[in-house]
């Protein structure tokens, strides 16, 4: 599921489908982390490798083997590079726990650069494919809703491959609605895929001005 990730269009859910084949110590793992509940903080430099992993992986799943290398491909730096920018701009980066594991992340960035865009985000969501179905995306969403909205942004989009209707119903369920359609605008593994444009307000939306920009933070550590 895409909704506006940077560096790539493609965002996964909780909702999407694995190919992956778990190791016996991986799956063992796996069950006893799915039996703890699941929290959500801010993410710190020291869980880069853990989203690397997890991104990477969706991302391999999510292309075409003759695509699958990309020599630009996001590394630790860029990640931790790319944290502290959305700190300084009250931008949330989060994480998913589950039994002392990252099992997702979330974050969120401008919409468009352009000073008139600055209160519109659009999001990504990406989930561990070894915690898929397990509710992990429909605490991260919310949690990440709260988070722009506490920052003073006013309305949230996404991008969902058409196709993944879990995912376009968790966003239902979290207040998006769909206000767009993109017709064939992937080419993936032999065939076309349509993108689903979705859109919610934060706070009171478009209803009243915004007394001023969002705040922009100190500097920080990256922690």
């Amino acid at each position: 599921m895409t909704s506006g990730s940077t560096g790539s269009d493609w965002m996964a859910s909780d909702c999407m489908a694995s190919d992956y084949m778990a190791s016996d110590s991986t799956t063992a793992n796996s069950r006893a982390a799915d039996a703890a509940p699941v929290t959500v903080r801010a993410s710190r430099d020291d869980d880069v490798d853990a989203m690397l992993a997890i991104y990477r992986r969706h991302i391999a799943r999510g292309v075409e083997p003759a695509f699958a290398h990309d020599p630009e491909a996001l590394q630790p730096d860029d990640i931790k590079r790319r944290r502290r920018n959305m700190r300084k701009h009250r931008l949330p980066h989060l994480v998913a726990e589950r039994g002392g594991v990252v099992v997702g992340y979330a974050y969120a960035v401008l919409f468009r650069k352009r000073p008139a865009y600055r209160f519109t985000l659009k999001h990504s969501i990406y989930v561990h494919p070894d915690h898929l179905h397990a509710g992990i995306g429909r605490v991260l969403l919310p949690a990440l809703i709260d988070a722009c909205a506490a920052a003073g942004y006013r309305q949230m989009i996404g991008y969902i491959d058409a196709a993944n209707a879990p995912s376009i119903g968790l966003h239902a369920a979290c207040g998006f609605r769909q206000v767009g359609l993109l017709p064939s605008v992937a080419y993936k593994f032999g065939q076309w895929t349509d993108m689903v444009m979705v859109q919610r307000s934060l706070g009171s939306g478009g209803t009243t001005a915004p007394d001023v920009w969002p705040a922009v933070a100190a500097d920080d550590d990256g922690q």
